[in-house]
C-alpha cells in the first residue's frame, strides 16, 4: 500500500481524507490500518509525531460506516485533556455525516458532555478519570462498544490511570476490537495486553526510545547565572514557533513573566490553569499568535503541532523517557526541527544520565563571553567543525 486510496473504505472517508490532505499513509498507518480494518486487536508503538491517531481513526470511522447504531461504539481513552481534544478534532474533520463525537474531561462543563452523550454520540474520546466518574453514575452506557483504542498508553499507565483504566476495561463487552498505541511498551502495558488483548497483531515503526532523525539535538552547558540569558539568545535567534519545558508549575508562571517582561510574545500551559486558559494559550499558539509556549510535561505528549520549529529544554525532566517525548514535540511528519537543552551545576550529570539510559549523544556547545558583553554559543574543540555564532542581546537581529 502506498497511498489511502488503495485501502477498501467507503467512498465518503476516501474523500474526506483527500480533502483533508491525507493521500500517503505514513509507516505506523500503513502497517497498522490494514489490521484494524481486518478487525484485529493491535499493540503499536512507534515515535511520537508518526501519525498514530489517524491510524486508529480511519478503521474506527470505516467500521461505524458499515455497522450503524444508536449508541457509542468506539472509546478512545487519552492521558490528557489537550490530546483528548485534538483527537475529537481529528475525528470532526472526518466524520462527515457521522454523529459528533463526546468529549468526555474535566475542565469543561459536564452538562455539555453528557448532553453530547444522549444526542446520540458513537465515539467517545476521553481521559479515565471523568470517563470513569460519568459511567458510574450510569451517564454513559458503553455496552454496544465495538472498538476501545488506548492512546499514548504508557503515559495514562505513569499518570496513574491503571486501576482506572482496568475497571473501565472490566465493564466493556468482551468481544469488542481493542487497539493500543503506545510511545514505549512498559510492564504495565505488556499486563494489558495479555489480560485484555485477543492474539493481538504487534507493530513497531522505528525506535521508540529514539528522537526523531529529523530533530538536531544539542546542549548548551552555562553557569548558574547564565540560563535566562541563554535562552534569551535563542529565542531571538529562532523565528518560527518554540516550545519551552520547565519542570514545575511555579517555575513556568516565572519563567513565562520573564519572557513577557522581555518582550517576547510568549504564552504557558501547565496543570493548575484552567481548561480555558490551557485552551487558549495553546490556540494561539497554534494559530501563531504567541511565539513561544512554556509548558510543564503537561505538554509533553498530547500537543500535536505540526509546525513547532524549537523545543528548549529550560528545565530537564523528572523522567529520562519524558526527555524523548519532549522534542518529539518539533520535526514532525518529516519535517526539521531542533531540541536544545539548558543546562547548569548538577543538570550536566543528570543530562548525562538521560544520554546514557536513552543511549543518545547530544552534541554540547559552549558559551563564552564576546566583546561588548555579547555571548558567544560555539562548540566544544572536540566538535569544532561547527562554526561559531555571536548572538547579540537586541531581538529581530538575523544571526549568521
Amino acid at each position: 500500500m502506498t497511498q489511502f486510496k488503495d485501502l477498501p473504505l467507503s467512498t465518503g472517508l476516501q474523500n474526506r481524507l483527500d480533502a483533508n490532505g491525507f493521500t500517503t499513509p505514513t509507516p505506523i498507518q500503513d502497517a497498522t490500518i490494514p489490521h484494524g480494518l481486518a478487525g484485529k486487536d493491535i499493540v503499536a508503538t512507534a515515535q511520537t509525531g508518526t501519525g498514530k491517531t489517524l491510524a486508529f481513526l480511519v478503521p474506527a470511522i470505516e467500521k461505524m460506516v458499515q455497522k450503524p447504531s444508536k449508541k457509542p461504539q468506539v472509546l478512545v481513552l487519552v492521558p490528557t485533556r489537550e490530546l483528548a481534544m485534538q483527537v475529537h478534532q481529528h475525528y470532526e474533520n472526518l466524520r462527515g455525516k457521522l454523529p459528533a463525537a463526546a468529549l468526555v474531561i474535566g475542565g469543561l462543563a459536564e452538562r455539555r458532555q453528557i448532553d453530547a452523550l444522549r444526542k446520540g454520540a458513537r465515539v467517545v474520546v476521553a481521559t479515565p478519570g471523568r470517563l470513569e466518574d460519568l459511567h458510574s453514575r450510569r451517564l454513559v452506557d458503553l455496552r454496544a462498544l465495538d472498538i476501545l483504542v488506548l492512546d499514548e498508553a504508557d503515559r495514562m499507565l505513569d499518570m496513574g490511570f491503571l486501576p482506572a483504566i482496568k475497571r473501565i476495561i472490566a465493564s466493556l463487552p468482551t468481544d469488542r476490537q481493542t487497539l493500543c498505541f503506545s510511545a514505549t511498551m512498559p510492564v504495565g502495558i505488556a499486563e494489558l495486553v495479555k489480560q485484555y488483548m485477543r492474539n493481538p497483531e504487534r507493530v513497531a515503526v522505528g525506535s521508540s526510545l529514539k528522537p526523531a532523525m529529523t530533530v538536531e539535538l544539542q546542549a548548551f552547558e552555562v553557569g548558574p547565572t547564565e540560563k535566562l540569558d541563554a535562552l534569551r539568545q535563542l529565542l531571538y535567534e529562532e523565528k518560527g514557533q518554540t516550545l519551552v519545558f520547565a519542570r514545575t508549575k511555579r517555575g513556568t508562571e516565572r519563567l513565562t513573566k520573564n519572557l513577557i517582561r522581555d518582550g517576547f510574545n510568549a504564552a504557558m500551559i501547565h496543570g493548575d490553569r484552567t481548561q480555558a486558559q490551557r485552551t487558549r494559550a495553546l490556540s494561539d499558539f497554534t494559530d501563531g499568535k504567541s511565539q513561544i509556549l512554556v509548558a510543564t510535561d503537561v505538554a509533553a505528549r498530547g500537543l500535536d503541532v505540526s509546525d513547532i520549529a524549537h523545543v528548549i529544554n529550560y528545565d530537564l525532566p523528572q523522567i529520562a523517557e519524558d526527555f524523548i517525548h519532549r522534542v518529539g514535540r518539533t520535526g514532525r511528519a518529516g519535517l526539521q526541527g531542533k531540541a536544545s537543552t539548558l543546562v547548569t551545576g548538577a543538570e550536566v550529570m543528570e543530562l548525562r544520565q538521560i544520554e546514557r539510559t536513552m543511549r543518545l549523544k547530544i552534541e554540547r556547545k559552549r558559551i563564552t563571553n564576546g566583546e561588548n558583553g555579547s555571548i558567544v554559543f560555539k562548540a566544544k574543540a572536540v566538535e569544532n567543525t561547527l562554526a561559531s555564532r555571536t548572538l547579540n542581546r537586541m531581538p529581530g537581529e538575523v544571526f549568521g
